[in-house]
């Protein structure tokens, strides 16, 4: 079930999206450091925290898997499915739809998926040739790590494209600006100074601001009704509310792999900083130990 290509008809999957190399420990798919379009591992640990993320995302948005207000969508697309956690998901609870994921990498989806989930391999970063006015709904969630700076809003277009007149797309990205409630987040500390030093090591490849665009991008391409909500994702347990603080407390426990996944290609092999390039288990370690300690840390996520 596993094919690659945004065409309706699919073809088998291309040996090139399948070779890994070895990172510091970790591994990655070939094709995505060759082309520069995704920094992140395609392992088994990557994988769990991927599931570990779907799940603190459960909670963030009290357990709904699509926001619009879609009764019964007959065809729904996953852009950047990853590990095919949303996907599978909403395949569960919406028996009688199709459900279709895309990723550039055929590493981490799964083996055995529902009855009515396809996967499709290939890079998000090419023009989708997807029938026009074909799905219900859109889904697009943390994929800001592998869409090249310069494709953004062709992406969001290609989206429009695809969906029904009546169609829905939801997005919803993580912008890695750490802060802090109570002004100790310096910026001496070291999550600002990973904060910053990551937003550097990713650009030009990537827009990491991209977040706080995407609703102009959408009615530009000519979504009507956009909404964007601003939401803090708080990364331990500071909250006086009982539901924040066990959004922090899961958030504490995946942190150093969060920061350990998306920072390690970037600032060791594109070297945007000489510490970091020096001694990068230091580095992660004071980064991590700083998430756990500061008082109230948290990122700020976007949902459109």
């Amino acid at each position: 079930r596993t094919t690659n290509s945004f065409s309706d008809g699919t073809v088998p999957l291309d040996d090139t999206f399948a070779e890994i190399v070895e990172f510091h420990g970790r591994m990655y798919q070939k094709y995505a450091l060759t082309n520069e379009t995704y920094f992140s591992p395609v392992d088994e640990r990557e994988t769990a925290r991927l599931e570990q993320m779907h799940r603190i995302f459960n909670q963030v948005f009290d357990n709904r898997l699509i926001f619009p207000p879609v009764a019964s969508p007959r065809r729904v697309l996953d852009l950047g499915c990853g590990g095919g956690d949303w996907a599978s998901a909403v395949a569960e609870e919406l028996p009688r739809a199709s459900v279709l994921g895309i990723d550039a990498s055929p590493h981490m989806l799964p083996e055995d998926p529902p009855d009515n989930l396809e996967l499709q391999v290939d890079d998000l970063n090419g023009r989708f040739t997807f029938q026009s006015d074909r799905y219900d709904v859109a889904h697009s969630q943390m994929v800001a790590g592998g869409i090249h700076a310069n494709r953004w809003e062709s992406y969001i277009r290609d989206i429009f494209r695809v969906l029904k007149p009546d169609g829905w797309c939801q997005m919803v990205e993580i912008y890695f600006n750490a802060q802090s409630d109570n002004g100790r987040l310096t910026r001496d500390h070291a999550l600002s100074k990973w904060s910053s030093n990551y937003l550097q090591g990713v650009q030009p490849y990537k827009n990491p601001r991209a977040p706080l665009q995407i609703a102009n991008w959408m009615r530009n391409a000519g979504f009507t009704e956009v909404e964007s909500k601003l939401l803090v994702l708080p990364m331990c347990g500071w909250s006086s509310s009982p539901r924040d603080r066990a959004i922090g407390q899961a958030m504490a426990g995946t942190i150093r792999n969060l920061l350990h996944t998306i920072g390690l290609y970037p600032m060791l092999k594109i070297r945007v900083h000489r510490k970091e390039t020096e001694k990068p288990s230091e580095v992660m370690s004071e980064v991590a130990d700083a998430v756990l300690w500061v008082a109230q840390p948290l990122l700020e996520m976007t949902t459109t």
